[in-house]
């Protein structure tokens, strides 16, 4: 996915670059014939011709480089080697200090100010105009995921190799911010108009990629999760959610021969009504919903005939694997095997305890007794039982410990001390990123708003195809074709890119403090995210989900070694083989997973999924046969149940019976009715307004300024102030230029602001 096709010849001109220098220098060998130490000869001299003033000499020795960590495919006979030897390779290249070197260079690079006119004054910007980036970044990812990704025959100077790695891009040496931070900016400079040749595609690959590196992929997270609620003395978790998800089932209605001949006549327009019959528990995505008319109501799909085809296949598919043989002349549904038990253990919040308390002791009692849930006095038997069976399954997150902890360090500032902060790797990020945060995520969030399959052309959207169109435009069907598919595909991977990057970000900003995550998603909600992701789902989602925006043939390593048949119109239209595009699917898993971030247990978020008329846009997700993410959607379904009134539950419960048996209950919760206190009107505003009151407060309390500086005596002569000699630290002028840069150069200046205030 690095590569786009119209980057092809590329890899011919990385090899010819590598092969004309390494043929000046090693007489009658080949790469893969030399020696430990005479590879290390050759990098060496190749990295010294990375400091010519000569720039296209400097490209060129890139190129060699480059074709280096692409496994030096000219002299390798299949796939396989072509990946052990980028990898190997890769290694080699970061013990000799390539990285560094490429870092600076790509640092230089996007301080080239001509570069960035000559790309603002043309009318079309194609792949040329950002072909030293590209390489940079290529060269830079490739280093990155090789030296990420662990393999049992790893010798341990790899693996010694890799924690230096990782130590390097987490805490940065000569500078006061990480490799990540890098890459925002040019995401935010891409966003802004000042530098629209950027391969945006790319950057954010290498981000996503530099994420899982430093911060650490989902497994990481849950064991970090595990150690720190032993740290905070809570109890183990109930169970590991990446396994209870792995062994979930995808709900699909088990199609019979009855139920087949139903639907080719309902095809036929021969419309009967269906009498009421008991749902069987599995048939739960059919559209045509039994409790309905046959009119069609609010929420129906518009059109499902274009879906029926891979329905009808994907249902057969899945049949076959569910159900055993059965005799052609009695639909035996006992023969199905259901799930036993539900698949999460329950949990009830302390607050879910109080609110019952309060209730029981204001209908028998007559008054309450404010947050003591251990006072039963003058309650009946079965509150008592209630009281225990709700504790048994008491739930303290990590999030409450924190939020507790912040509000005694906001009430005693003085007794409590200075809180001692852990240096961890995302702790560093988030101080890193805080005072542009808010630019980071809307940057991010207009590209995907660009990359989306839905959105429609505009002159005022950024133009996120740079790094793809050529130079020439194409002239036969088959180049427009193939160019097609490149721009599609391109989309698809910034998509699942940026959808990978928000979800990391709110995963670790949330274990690592709440507020951290509260402060990102806030953002990310002001910037509109919600209405964004619903207006993504908002699509022939099935179609998304198996599209073919691929040319196998053409992808990398395959293209480097095997002989590429003639391509035709007639094999690209029929695309590969693959039944689903997995990209697509990991995007939508994704996008899911954030809007559920965004949402849970935020009534103003949950009322914009009711007032943007979200229901019926996630239904249609439900059509998409993966446990996963339907698991997802009918989350995001049952919080907005109780807003979405009884005529839609009536009709909806097929969809009602699967949020019962897949997703976690939570006692007391009166998701389906919507009797409790929480379908009352909610002042919203006040809720986020809370929220930020916490955050800003969070934020100034830990990186705003000394906790002393409230009591220091202040000198209010101007002389005095101005005279004062500074400390900076050593490494002060490494970064001083980046510093100008994002804190004076790209912040514009509200003059009008100024004068108002005179």
């Amino acid at each position: 996915e690095l590569y786009s096709y119209t980057e092809e010849p590329e890899l011919s001109t990385n090899r010819r670059c590598f092969e004309e220098d390494f043929h000046s220098q090693v007489q009658g060998k080949r790469w893969l014939e030399l020696d430990g130490g005479q590879q290390k000869a050759y990098v060496m001299h190749l990295l010294d011709g990375l400091e010519v003033v000569n720039r296209d000499k400097r490209l060129r020795v890139a190129q060699a480089i480059l074709y280096l960590a692409q496994g030096v495919f000219g002299d390798c006979d299949n796939e396989g080697d072509v990946l052990h030897w980028s990898r190997h390779n890769s290694f080699l290249l970061y013990q000799l200090g390539t990285f560094t070197a490429f870092l600076e260079l790509l640092n230089m690079e996007i301080d080239n100010s001509q570069a960035c006119s000559s790309a603002l004054r043309k009318p079309a910007i194609s792949l040329a105009d950002s072909t030293e980036l590209r390489v940079l970044l290529s060269v830079m990812y490739l280093m990155v995921e090789n030296i990420r990704v662990e393999q049992e025959e790893d010798p341990p100077e790899w693996k010694t190799c890799r924690e230096t790695f990782r130590m390097e891009l987490s805490f940065p040496v000569h500078s006061d911010e990480p490799f990540a931070l890098l890459l925002f900016m040019m995401v935010t400079k891409f966003c802004s108009g000042h530098a629209p040749h950027f391969p945006m595609k790319k950057v954010l690959l290498l981000l996503w990629k530099v994420l899982l590196f430093t911060l650490g992929g989902f497994e990481a997270l849950q064991a970090m999760k595990v150690r720190k609620r032993e740290e905070l003395g809570l109890p183990p978790l109930p169970e590991d959610s990446i396994q209870v998800m792995r062994s979930m089932r995808a709900a699909s209605p088990p199609t019979y021969s009855i139920e087949l001949v139903e639907q080719q006549q309902q095809k036929r327009g021969h419309r009967s009504r269906r009498p009421l019959v008991k749902q069987d528990s599995l048939d739960i995505y059919n559209e045509r919903d039994p409790f309905k008319n046959d009119e069609v109501g609010v929420d129906e799909e518009e059109n499902d005939d274009v879906d029926s085809g891979i329905e009808a296949e994907l249902d057969l598919m899945e049949r076959d694997a569910i159900i055993p043989a059965m005799p052609a002349h009695r639909p035996s549904i006992e023969r199905v095997s259901f799930p036993k038990g539900l698949p999460w253990a329950p949990k009830v919040r302390q607050k879910d305890i109080e609110h019952f308390l309060e209730a029981s002791r204001n209908k028998f009692i007559g008054f309450t007794l404010g947050q003591d849930t251990e006072t039963l006095i003058g309650l009946p038997r079965p509150i008592h039982e209630s009281v225990k069976t709700l504790k048994q399954h008491k739930y303290v997150s990590i999030s409450d410990v924190q939020i507790k902890n912040e509000e005694e360090l906001e009430k005693c500032p003085m007794s409590l001390g200075e809180e001692e902060v852990q240096e961890t790797p995302c702790e560093i990020l988030y101080r890193a990123m805080l005072y542009n945060l808010p630019q980071y995520m809307i940057a991010l969030l207009k590209i995907l708003l660009a990359a989306a399959p839905t959105s429609k052309a505009k002159t005022d959207s950024i133009n996120i195809l740079a790094d793809v169109l050529p130079e020439e435009m194409p002239i036969t069907v088959l180049q427009s074709m193939k160019l097609g598919i490149d721009v599609n595909r391109h989309k698809e991977i910034i998509v699942k890119s940026i959808s990978a990057v928000l979800l990391l970000l709110l995963k670790h900003f949330k274990l690592n403090h709440i507020y951290q995550f509260e402060y990102v998603s806030q953002h990310l909600v002001f910037a509109n995210c919600i209405p964004l992701i619903l207006k993504f789902f908002n699509q022939n989602i099935m179609s998304y989900i198996t599209a073919k925006n691929s040319i196998s043939v053409l992808d990398y390593p395959h293209c480097t070694v095997c002989d590429l048949p003639e391509l035709t119109a007639e094999s690209l239209e029929a695309g590969d083989n693959n039944q689903f595009c997995w990209r697509n699917l990991f995007s939508c898993i994704n996008l899911l997973r954030i809007l559920n971030k965004l949402t849970k247990w935020k009534h103003s978020r949950t009322m914009m999924l009711v007032v943007f008329k979200s229901a019926p846009i996630l239904k249609r997700a439900l059509k998409v046969k993966q446990a996963m993410m339907q698991l997802y959607v009918l989350k995001l379904l049952k919080i907005q149940t109780k807003y979405l009134g009884r005529q839609w539950r009536k009709s909806n419960m097929k969809t009602m019976s699967a949020i019962y048996q897949k997703v976690r209950h939570r006692m007391n919760d009166d998701w389906a009715y919507g009797n409790d206190i929480d379908a009352r009107p909610w002042d919203f505003q006040a809720e986020e307004c809370t929220l930020r009151a916490n955050i800003e407060a969070f934020n100034s309390r830990r990186y705003d300024k000394p906790q002393d500086s409230e009591f220091a005596p202040v000198d209010n002569c101007l002389q005095s102030v101005l005279g004062q000699r500074l400390e900076l630290p050593e490494d002060f002028h490494y970064s001083y230029e980046l510093w100008l840069e994002r804190e004076v150069f790209s912040q514009p200046i509200r003059w009008e602001e100024l004068l108002n205030y005179q």
